[in-house]
């Protein structure tokens, strides 16, 4: 039989637990972090928190910051009318970036944060995604479950994309689009929790909260397949 490892993604107050295997004997931390960061994006975007899907959002924000860098023409080289064309579009992609930079930042310290967790642990047992107001009173759980979690040497910064873990978010986000993810969606501003499930040895750096023994609120019903 051919090992596998499995990712299941479990949305509390949702429609059920969702379960992908994949033909691998571990996923390494580069493709964890590939694939927990794809189904943030989903989450967010699902449930009405991003404007767009992950991938845009960052590739446009990309592309305005270096748009910005590059407007270093002398406005005296330039004629009246391209002057005024210029100073419009700087203006605009310069409103643009400041709409965006806190959305952008947010996003970027939390998956830091998950590369840092992901760099200082030797093996990992799941990630939960969180939105609601606080831990206490969560809106919606997404549980991501993570077998045969252990990891060899090399950070998540070492090695790039590589087509499994392409392959298990696409996997993972069809099965939960699927079962109906989303379809209780909040369309109001909450936050993003991220807690990840690794050994108590875990050395955390001082910006971490340490949520040992966390329970979800008795008010959070839970809906199970089989």
């Amino acid at each position: 039989m051919e090992p596998t490892s499995s990712l299941g993604a479990d949305e509390r107050r949702g429609p059920g637990s969702v379960e992908v295997q994949v033909a691998a004997a571990a996923l390494q931390r580069s493709e964890v972090f590939h694939v927990v960061k794809e189904l943030l994006g989903f989450v967010l975007y699902m449930h009405h928190q991003i404007p767009s899907v992950l991938q845009s959002l960052e590739t446009e924000f990309a592309g305005l910051k270096e748009e910005m860098s590059e407007m270093t023409a002398p406005l005296a080289e330039l004629k009246p009318s391209d002057q005024r064309k210029y100073n419009t579009r700087k203006r605009e992609v310069r409103c643009r970036i400041k709409k965006q930079e806190k959305l952008m930042k947010g996003i970027s310290t939390v998956l830091s944060a998950f590369q840092q967790a992901l760099d200082k642990v030797s093996t990992i047992e799941g990630v939960a995604l969180i939105l609601g107001g606080s831990l206490v009173r969560p809106l919606f759980v997404y549980d991501i479950t993570v077998t045969h979690g252990r990891f060899d040497s090399g950070s998540v910064k070492g090695h790039g994309t590589t087509k499994l873990a392409q392959s298990v978010s696409r996997k993972a986000v069809r099965a939960l689009i699927s079962c109906g993810a989303g379809s209780l969606s909040y369309t109001g501003p909450t936050k993003l929790f991220l807690l990840v499930r690794c050994p108590c040895t875990l050395n955390l750096p001082l910006d971490f909260a340490p949520k040992r023994e966390f329970r979800y609120s008795k008010k959070v019903l839970y809906f199970y397949d089989g």
